[in-house]
């Protein structure tokens, strides 16, 4: 098998791999019905997933080192922790953090 015929199936299979794993939730929750519980535990997920992705980039980690802070994304989360004390929004959360960072890369 040629290397381009393998590349191209690899793409088509984590395609439909990516769409199933999120046309088979909405499909599944449309014949049950979840408990508020469950429901309000979930709402907490999106908050979760951008603090794992903002401290995994926070701290720059090298084998046989010390880790060090990345200042340039320190700087830029002051901001964005203003803002998402105040607005409490994702969108406005998110956007602030890449104007700062933005704005630190140009300086």
């Amino acid at each position: 098998m040629s290397s381009s015929k393998y590349i191209l199936i690899t793409i088509v299979l984590c395609g439909v791999t990516t769409l199933l794993s999120r046309v088979i939730p909405f499909v599944l929750l449309k014949k049950f019905t979840l408990p508020p519980r469950l429901v309000e535990f979930l709402s907490f997920v999106p908050i979760v997933i951008m603090g794992a992705l903002w401290f995994s980039n926070l701290i720059i980690a090298r084998p046989g080192h010390l880790p060090k802070f990345n200042w340039q994304y320190v700087l830029a989360s002051l901001p964005t922790f203003v803002a998402a004390v105040f607005s409490k929004s994702l969108l406005v959360i998110v956007i602030v953090g890449m104007i700062s960072l933005a704005v630190l890369r140009l300086i």
